[in-house]
């Protein structure tokens, strides 16, 4: 059992009925967790259960509905932390699309709606974690930030700033939440539904233009990105951890 680290452990998953979260849902499962996936949307709430019980049907799957877009976000994330019973492990992967455009067209309108999930809704997760999870390092918090953190794109400069402040946010907790473990995945380009501001021409073109660029030749997959928020979910000795897994981005 030293290497089933997750065997019947509950894990709540932030942002878990697509995506990254969907996959890091799927990956619990396969290591013998239990998990409650959170979203805004209920069909898709339901829909994503209904697809995980069926593929691990020995595993308990739940959902729990919570729009954390609102101004009563610390009161939602509240009634969602006590709603979904005891826990041990909480994974953040909630974020909207992506639409800020450059400088020359961002807004003080757009920076704070894409601050919300970004900064706001963060920092509250974190205070809901240090309520609710039990105060062990085999419990532990895991954030999302992104590969613009290290190295930013033109035109993505308010990103990047979010980005950058996810991980300086996870370190901040390290030290607040201790011993419970706090850390953060740095993923670069994912085929994720983020991009769904996209014509499919256009995707289709600028992810083979992004596959040139890097050293595996592969945009990443959901599943691939999931194994980094398997590893700082098992490992009781990382915290305050950047887990980068982003085609090698760091070096071309």
């Amino acid at each position: 059992m030293a290497y089933r680290k997750l065997q019947d452990k509950h894990v709540l998953i932030i942002g878990g009925s697509s995506g990254i979260g969907l996959a890091v849902a799927e990956g619990c499962l396969a290591s013998g967790a239990n998990v409650t996936i959170s979203s805004s949307s209920p069909a898709r709430v339901a829909a994503a259960a209904a697809k995980l019980s069926s593929a691990f049907p020995d595993r308990t799957v739940r959902g729990a509905v919570a729009d954390l877009s609102k101004p009563t976000v610390d009161a939602d994330l509240d009634e969602l932390f006590r709603s979904v019973g005891d826990i041990d492990h909480v994974v953040y992967t909630a974020a909207d699309a992506l639409s800020l455009g450059g400088l020359d067209s961002v807004s003080v309108e757009g920076i704070h709606a894409a601050a919300h999930m970004r900064m706001v809704v963060p920092v509250l997760v974190g205070k809901m974690a240090a309520r609710y999870l039990p105060k062990t390092n085999l419990s532990s918090l895991v954030l999302t930030s992104g590969s613009v953190a290290e190295r930013p794109a033109k035109g993505w400069a308010v990103t990047s700033f979010f980005a950058g402040g996810l991980v300086a946010l996870a370190k901040a907790l390290a030290v607040d939440l201790a011993p419970v473990r706090v850390n953060v995945v740095r993923p670069g380009y994912v085929d994720t539904g983020l991009w769904a501001h996209m014509s499919a021409e256009e995707k289709k073109a600028w992810v083979e233009g992004v596959e040139r660029q890097m050293l595996t030749g592969k945009f990443a997959a959901v599943e691939d990105v999931a194994e980094a928020y398997l590893w700082l979910l098992k490992d009781g000795n990382a915290t305050g951890t950047v887990a980068g897994t982003d085609s090698g981005a760091m070096l071309v």
